[in-house]
C-alpha cells in the first residue's frame, strides 16, 4: 500500500480550519477563554463537552466518548469513513463545506462525494484512457512515486508526460459511485473485467509505478506496473500487467522512425534508454515476452537490425539467443548489446555515470548473432548519436500523445572492417601498430570514467613522430592532432584521421574490459589450512 507522505499530513493538520469544519456541521462553538466549547455530536450531549483549540487545531470531547485529535480524526468521525479516505476528502477542499449555514445539530453525516475521474457512459477503451489520465494526475501530485522515478534515473522533465506515465496510490475506488447503488455496482464490475480493480474490490496496480501501453491512435492496449513499496510481503510480485495476453507495441512512434531498434527485456530499461537520449528503443513483456505483435510491427515498418538489450544473466542471454533466431529468419539483422555479468540497463546505467556516454558505449561494442539473408551482418555497430531532445508536436490523431522527438535515420550497416594489428598492451602504455605507423597510448588507466578519454598519443613513422596529450572524445582535439600530425609525417590528413578513429575504438574497448573487471563480483576465496592441516595433506 502506498503511503500517504508524513509532510503532507503535517500539511493538511495545520491549514485546514478545525474551527470550520466544526460549525460547517451546524455545532454552534462559544468562546471558553483561549478554546472553544459545544455540544459533542458523537453522543448525547446535554452539557457543551466538545473543546476545539484554534492555537493547536486540536479537539477533545470531555464527555462520555472522550474521543479527540486532530482534521483528518474529525472526519474520520464525523463522516465515519477511512483515514485515507478523509485525506482525500480533505485534500479535496472539505474547508470549502463551511459555507454560511444554519446552526443545526446532525444525528447524521452523509459522505461528501470525490470527483469522480470515470464516466459511467464510456466504451472500455475509453474507460481504459481516463484510468491512465488519472493515474497519471495521482504521479504528479505524489512525493513518493517521483522519488522513486529519480532513484531509478528515470527523472526526465518530459518522461513522465510523453509516456503518461501514472501512479496507483489506492484513491481510485474512493472516487467510485458507492457499491450499493447500481451505477457503483456496474461500473465496478466493468473496472474487475478490465482488470483494474480485482475481484475484492481493491486496485490491481495498487502502490504501482503504471506505465501504459498506447498504440498509433493513443488507445490504451496494457498497462504495466511496478510497486515501488519496499519491503512488501513475501510473495508480492513485483510486475503487474493487465489479465489476458499481452497487446500493444511500446513506443511504436520509434518503428515507423528508425530502422534500428534498441530490444529491451523490460519497461524501465527502456525507459532508461529513452531518458538517456536514445529514443529508438522499445521493449518486450519480460523475459518471455517478445509477441507476434512485436515481430509484426518490426516486419512492417521495415526494421534492418535490432540491438538485443536483455539482461546480462542467464535466462537474458538464452532469450537473446533463441530471439536472434527468430529475428534473422525474418530478415532481420541482431546485435546482443553485452552489459557487465548480472547486470541490466537501468542498473548499469545509474553504476557508470552519464548514461549517455556509457549506454553509447555498449551499443557501439554490440557483437553480432544473426544475420538477415543474404545480408552480411557488420562486426560491430556503427556509432549513432542520441536523438535530439524532445518536441512538441502539431495537433495530430494523437493529441495526448505526440512524438516526443526525431530519431535520426539509421545508416546502412557497413561491412565489417578487417581485423586490427595485435597491439602491445604493457603496465603503462598501449602499442597499437595500424599500416606504416605506430601508435603508442599512455594515460588510458587514468579514465575512470566514460565520459572522458584523456590520453597521450605518440604516432612515429620511421625517424619522424609527433606527441601531444588529447580527449580523443572532443572532435576539435583530435582535428588539431591530425592537422599538426600530417605536417610532422608527410601524412594526409584523411590517412591519419581514420587511424586516429581506430585508436580511439581500441581505446574504448580496453576501457570497457577494465570497466567490467571492475564491476564484477570478486571471486569467493578458497579454504585457507593451518600449519598442521598442511604438513598432512602434504604427507597424504
Amino acid at each position: 500500500m502506498a503511503r500517504i507522505p508524513e509532510a503532507e499530513l503535517a500539511r493538511l493538520k495545520a491549514e485546514v480550519s478545525l474551527e470550520r469544519l466544526v460549525t460547517a456541521r451546524g455545532i454552534v462553538l462559544k468562546r471558553h477563554g483561549a478554546d472553544l466549547v459545544g455540544l459533542c455530536p458523537f453522543h448525547d450531549d446535554r452539557e457543551p463537552s466538545l473543546v476545539v483549540s484554534p492555537r493547536t487545531n486540536l479537539w477533545h470531547c470531555l464527555g462520555a466518548c472522550q474521543r479527540g485529535g486532530s482534521v483528518v480524526d474529525w472526519v474520520m468521525q464525523a463522516e465515519g469513513v477511512s483515514f485515507r479516505h478523509a485525506v482525500e476528502l480533505l485534500r479535496e477542499g472539505l474547508p470549502s463545506l463551511a459555507a454560511e449555514v444554519t446552526p443545526r445539530v446532525v444525528k447524521q453525516s452523509t459522505v461528501p462525494k470525490l470527483a469522480a475521474p470515470l464516466t459511467e457512459d464510456a466504451d472500455d477503451a475509453a474507460l481504459l484512457g481516463q484510468i491512465v489520465d488519472y493515474y497519471h494526475a495521482s504521479l504528479k501530485q505524489s512525493p513518493e512515486a517521483l522519488a522513486y522515478l529519480a532513484r531509478r534515473g528515470l527523472d526526465h522533465p518530459e518522461v513522465i508526460k510523453h509516456f503518461k506515465l501514472g501512479f496507483a496510490n489506492r484513491t481510485l475506488g474512493l472516487r467510485l459511485p458507492s457499491m450499493n447503488r447500481k451505477a457503483g455496482a456496474e461500473l465496478r464490475a466493468r473496472l474487475q473485467r478490465l482488470g483494474i480493480l480485482r475481484a475484492s474490490g481493491h486496485e490491481h496496480f495498487n502502490g504501482s509505478l503504471v506505465v501504459p501501453v498506447l498504440d498509433a491512435a493513443g488507445q490504451v492496449c496494457e498497462l504495466y506496473g511496478r510497486k515501488i513499496t519496499e519491503h512488501l510481503r513475501p510473495g508480492t510480485p513485483l510486475h503487474l500487467y493487465l489479465p489476458g495476453p499481452h497487446r500493444g507495441v511500446w513506443n511504436v512512434e520509434a518503428l515507423a522512425a528508425s530502422k534500428e531498434i534498441i530490444l529491451c527485456e523490460a519497461l524501465l530499461d527502456a525507459l532508461t534508454f529513452w531518458c538517456a537520449g536514445y529514443r529508438h528503443v522499445t521493449a518486450s513483456y519480460g523475459v518471455s515476452g517478445f509477441t507476434a505483435e512485436h515481430l509484426a510491427a518490426l516486419q512492417a515498418h521495415g526494421t534492418e537490425r535490432v540491438l538485443i538489450a536483455y539482461d546480462r544473466d542467464a535466462a537474458g542471454e538464452q532469450a537473446a539467443a533463441a530471439l536472434a533466431v527468430q529475428l534473422g529468419a525474418a530478415g532481420i539483422a541482431c546485435y546482443r548489446v553485452q552489459f557487465p555479468k548480472g547486470m541490466d540497463a537501468n542498473a548499469y546505467a545509474l553504476k557508470v555515470t552519464p548514461a549517455t556516454k556509457s549506454l553509447g558505449l555498449v551499443l557501439r561494442q554490440a557483437v553480432p548473432l544473426a544475420a538477415a539473408p543474404g545480408r552480411p551482418v557488420a562486426a560491430n555497430v556503427p556509432a549513432r548519436e542520441p536523438s535530439p531532445p524532445p518536441v512538441e508536436a502539431a495537433a495530430t490523431a494523437r493529441p495526448a500523445f505526440p512524438l516526443a522527438a526525431e530519431v535520426l535515420p539509421a545508416t546502412p550497416c557497413p561491412p565489417g572492417p578487417p581485423p586490427a594489428p595485435a597491439a602491445e598492451v604493457q603496465a603503462h602504455e598501449v602499442v597499437l601498430p595500424l599500416g606504416e605507423r605506430r601508435y603508442r597510448i599512455r594515460g588510458l588507466a587514468k579514465n575512470l570514467g566514460v565520459e572522458l578519454l584523456k590520453v597521450n598519443v605518440l604516432v612515429s613513422q620511421g625517424e619522424s613522430f609527433y606527441v601531444d596529450t588529447l580527449d580523443l572524445y572532443a572532435a576539435k582535439q583530435r582535428a588539431s592532432y591530425v592537422t599538426h600530425a600530417a605536417l610532422e609525417l608527410g601524412v594526409p590528413e584523411e590517412v591519419l584521421k581514420r587511424e586516429l578513429g581506430a585508436v580511439l575504438r581500441h581505446c574504448e574497448t580496453l576501457q570497457e574490459e577494465a570497466l567490467t573487471r571492475a564491476l564484477a563480483p570478486a571471486a569467493p576465496a578458497g579454504p585457507t589450512l593451518s600449519a598442521t592441516e598442511r604438513e598432512a595433506a602434504l604427507e597424504l
